[in-house]
């Protein structure tokens, strides 16, 4: 039996993490403010807060302040992240293929 290769796990850790692969789905569009996301994904403004930290410690995610009055910070892709879109792209693909409406109704409505 093989071992599993720790970095994919780590990866693993990382994007299956709960709306995190929405989070990156949307900045996958471009440069977002904190509440464009908030109003786009159906996710508390406190965990999005959570999982924008962690995907910024992975260094996945940039924080970007522009000194204006106010202040504007925008969250994007940094490379590491931006790396990532044909994985993403791969995983809407197959969903596509392979994922019926009402299954996704039913799963969410599960959780």
């Amino acid at each position: 039996m093989s071992e599993l290769c720790p970095r994919f796990e780590k990866a693993m850790q990382i994007i299956s993490k709960r709306w995190v692969g929405l989070i990156l789905f949307e900045l996958l569009t471009g440069e977002k403010r904190f509440s464009e996301m908030e109003s786009n994904l159906p996710i508390s403004g406190r965990l999005l807060s959570d999982r924008l930290k962690m995907l910024e410690k992975e260094g996945i995610v940039e924080r970007n302040i522009y000194s204006e009055f106010p202040v504007r910070i925008e969250y994007s892709l940094s490379k590491k992240g931006e790396s990532l879109r044909p994985v993403i792209d791969d995983i809407q693909s197959w969903a596509n293929d392979w994922i019926e409406l009402d299954e996704v109704s039913d799963k969410i409505t599960e959780s």
